[in-house]
């Protein structure tokens, strides 16, 4: 099967492994995103260079927030990716209304566009922060998701419902995919398995937040294009829905185990600073996966050794790292 798909935020992390898989399997692609200054343009750039001029992808640079471009865009798409969104936990604390107007008004321009033009598949890129600190390990999809602990948490649930609003009234088809704190090559620089790898390169203290007890399940970011692809054949499919997928590796790493394997890849010793632990951040991350494993196919394979090893392995082909 081939498509036409737009996907927002395809020169991002997550975006660029997806737009590339995309155009692998000979899908038309169309590329939004606005190059937000998060962190650096040439990054981003970097990240997607191989795409540009390739058969298949073109790029829009604009905002989905700019109704007129985002309708202008989708012409001629069939399914629509939305990964497009303000990241972080942290940040978001800084500038709630930063986020709320990306996340959620970006969000609902780009939906009610999709009205208009006639379009009704949809993925949306959800987050595992939407669970909260109070959600029984493992997470499961039902669960209430009632009390996120962040604005960006927050910001992702109100996503899901909006989307779960187009389903009911319009007839949508939507796959809403929590994302398990995602890791592997081009990874963005604030993320802390860069941010961990790039100090121990330098020789330079890392920043512990907590005791390093604290639990998250990272999921390398190969498994999560494939959950990626598997949502977007089931949104192809015919007949409203509106459906949640956890997509995480289903098993949880501490950060303290963490720091210690980078470390180990690296041939490193790290230099740890032990701080408070951050507000908005949750204790731990869990995905029970077995819905899309039943329902997608997903079938996530990288261990957390494996793909920090591979992380590494990019790391030090792509930057410096003092001997």
């Amino acid at each position: 099967m081939t498509a036409r798909v737009l996907i927002t935020g395809a020169a991002g992390f997550i975006g660029g492994h997806v737009s590339r898989a995309f155009v692998g399997r000979g899908w038309e692609v169309t590329g939004l995103d606005n190059f937000d200054p998060f962190y650096d343009r040439s990054i981003k750039e970097e990240g997607i260079a191989d795409l540009q001029g390739a058969v298949g992808f073109r790029l829009v640079e604009g905002d989905i927030r700019d109704a007129s471009l985002v309708r202008s865009a989708l012409e001629g798409v069939e399914l629509v990716l939305h990964l497009a969104a303000r990241a972080g936990v942290r940040p978001s604390i800084e500038d709630p209304e930063g986020y709320v107007s990306v996340n959620v008004l970006g969000t609902a321009t780009l939906l009610e566009a999709c009205r208009e033009t006639g379009i009704t598949r949809m993925v949306f890129g959800s987050s595992s922060s939407v669970y909260g600190d109070d959600t029984p390990v493992p997470f499961r999809e039902d669960a209430v998701a009632a009390d996120p602990i962040s604005p960006y948490a927050a910001t992702k649930r109100a996503g899901e419902l909006h989307c779960r609003v187009y389903c009911h009234l319009h007839g949508f088809r939507i796959a809403a995919l929590r994302f398990f704190t995602v890791y592997g090559a081009r990874q963005r620089p604030d993320l802390a398995i860069h941010k961990f790898t790039r100090a121990m390169c330098r020789g330079e203290t890392i920043r512990q937040f907590g005791d390093g007890s604290s639990e998250r399940d990272y999921t390398y970011v190969d498994d999560i294009v494939q959950g990626v692809v598997a949502a977007a054949d089931w949104a192809m499919r015919d007949g409203a829905a509106f459906d949640i997928f956890n997509l995480g590796e289903s098993k949880t790493v501490t950060l303290r185990y963490l720091i210690r394997l980078i470390g180990e890849m690296l041939q490193r010793e790290p230099i740890v600073e032990i701080d408070p632990p951050a507000p908005g951040d949750v204790r731990r991350t869990c995905a029970d996966i077995g819905k899309a494993r039943r329902v997608l196919g997903y079938d996530p394979s990288v261990t957390i050794e494996d793909g920090i090893r591979k992380f590494v392995d990019w790391y030090q082909a792509t930057h410096e790292c003092s001997s």
